[in-house]
């Protein structure tokens, strides 16, 4: 018996290490993007934690900085980019969805500064409810009932974990932040496969951040001032933090697409949930975790499916 389980493994393991090395590298890239984006956000609400930083003041230095290290990412990587990336509709798309990053951004790092981090992280996965949907409804190679099941049962869970005494308990700009987000985010993802489709990641994320570099740095600049050194540097660490997570997020709608990468990256608000437990001394909820919780167990069944 003991001879043939290991037949069987040998033969199994040879006709499907290759499939199981791609499985585990596409897989890889969306939780690493997930553990930055949750190092990320955890550091961004330690910052507007701080005494004088505003929603305002973290934008107008927050994304300069992300654009400047944008810019020399770009120039270690140096990936193929010239004239033809900005030829049809694509630069088109690419301001549709860099407008609606700038609007994402305000909406979120307003609700951040006047709300626990818990809270917006457990908010922050229903977008993912309109994401899977639309894209599976678009997009043939997206499409799967299952996991639009999976998708929509684990975020139940967190409308669940917001119901209290018979109504949807929720703050004002953090209800503003899931409202928007509810609508831009399935945009947001249907434009970035398309745009991917032709553009290299690190050239996206380079004109990205510089358009809201520039944008952001005009709009607060005053604000800016009132940033402190120790928060300056703070705000490198996080934007470096995003960069390499944002980075990889592309990467990962590019090889594997927008389903699977979403439903991965759904570790993201658990962890930074997990953080705001353990470094900000934030309330534990038990309806909030019991929701992580679902949603983590979820992620089983969707990855066998896909």
């Amino acid at each position: 018996q003991v001879v043939f389980v290991v037949q069987l493994y040998d033969w199994f393991w040879l006709n499907h290490k290759d499939k199981i090395h791609l499985f585990m590298i596409n897989f890889l890239i969306p939780v690493f993007s997930a553990i930055s984006q949750a190092g990320a956000h955890t550091l961004d609400k330690i910052i507007l934690s701080t005494r004088k930083t505003t929603f305002k003041t973290y934008l107008g230095i927050s994304f300069p900085i992300f654009a400047l290290i944008n810019i020399v990412l770009f120039l270690i990587i140096r990936p193929s980019f010239g004239t033809g990336n900005f030829l049809g509709i694509a630069w088109i798309l690419v301001l549709v969805a860099t407008g609606i990053s700038l609007i994402s951004n305000i909406t979120f790092y307003k609700a951040l500064h006047d709300d626990s981090l818990g809270e917006i992280e457990t908010l922050y996965l229903l977008r993912n409810i309109p994401i899977i949907i639309f894209s599976s409804i678009i997009f043939s190679d997206e499409r799967n009932f299952l996991v639009i099941l999976v998708a929509l049962f684990a975020s139940m869970a967190v409308l669940w974990s917001h119901w209290e005494h018979h109504h949807f308990k929720i703050a004002k700009n953090s209800l503003r932040y899931l409202l928007w987000t509810l609508i831009s985010a399935p945009v947001d993802a249907i434009i970035l496969k398309i745009i991917l489709q032709t553009w290299d990641p690190v050239a996206l994320l380079l004109v990205r951040s510089i358009i809201m570099g520039i944008v952001f740095c005009s709009l607060f600049f005053k604000d800016a001032k009132n940033s402190t050194a120790k928060t300056t540097v703070l705000q490198v660490l996080t934007n470096i933090a995003t960069s390499v997570g944002w980075l990889l997020y592309y990467l990962s709608y590019q090889k594997t697409g927008i389903v699977f990468t979403t439903l991965i990256v759904t570790l993201q608000p658990l962890l930074t949930y997990l953080a705001s437990l353990l470094f900000l001394k934030e309330k534990f909820h038990w309806k909030k975790t019991t929701a992580f919780v679902v949603i983590l167990a979820s992620l089983v069944p969707a990855q066998m499916i896909k």
